[in-house]
């Protein structure tokens, strides 16, 4: 990172899956006029690449070089690889699942962290991920840890689901929602876990207007104690 992009704030959203981050991510940055970045689309859009380029997921490097060489655009609500709007495709349980393994990798998280750091432009950010407040941003002046419980988390994104025409089974999502929550706490490289000086906002019960009321909240604190 410069010495210019240090200056530039961040707050930082990170949290399980289905926990809400980027849609609280993309209001709050909104409100600010700040920009977004939403870190686990790479992940999903190198899952997605590997798959189409039938690179072995075990492979760690061969998929660490699917991340480096990634043709990505983010264009109002579209998400462009290679030109072509993968937007909902990323969002498949399937493509999910396999961004949850291949983000376990190291040679793929270095791969990525630096294309993270370059959405650090003025006049500021809000970066959601697992990682973003720990690895990625860990001088931002407001981190918040979002969570909810995996049960709400599950309707929530059964109900994303089913809105954008996609089957969904509840009982199949919790299950698919806790094997992924101990795989991204227990991995090695960058575990899901709170930074020490985060801010736990718990939207459990919660709508999504009260949530970003929160972060904004903590925002102006964070900005009177300076």
């Amino acid at each position: 990172m410069s010495v210019h992009s240090v200056s530039v704030p961040v707050i930082t959203i990170d949290g399980p899956t289905a926990s809400g981050k980027g849609t609280i991510a993309h209001r709050v940055a909104r409100h600010l006029g700040w920009q977004a970045l939403d870190s686990g689309a790479l992940y999903r859009l190198t899952a997605l690449a590997a798959q189409q380029q039938g690179v072995d997921a075990s492979d760690e490097q061969a998929v660490a070089q699917v991340a480096l060489q990634l043709d990505v655009a983010f264009q109002a609500d579209q998400v462009l690889l290679a030109g072509i709007d993968v937007s909902s495709l990323i969002r498949q349980e399937s493509v999910g699942n396999l961004a949850s393994k291949v983000a376990a990798y190291a040679p793929v998280r270095q791969a990525l962290l630096e294309r993270q750091r370059a959405f650090r432009i003025a006049p500021g950010l809000v970066a959601d991920g697992r990682d973003m407040g720990t690895v990625v941003f860990p001088d931002a002046p407001l981190k918040i840890f979002l969570i909810a419980d995996v049960q709400s988390r599950a309707e929530r994104r059964c109900k994303q689901l089913k809105e954008k025409g996609f089957s969904a089974n509840l009982t199949g999502l919790l299950e698919d929602m806790r094997a992924r929550d101990a795989r991204d706490c227990s991995r090695t490289n960058a575990p899901l876990v709170a930074a020490p000086d985060a801010k736990t906002v718990d939207s459990s019960q919660l709508s999504i207007d009260e949530t970003v009321g929160q972060v904004l909240d903590l925002w102006s604190k964070a900005c009177q104690d300076k």
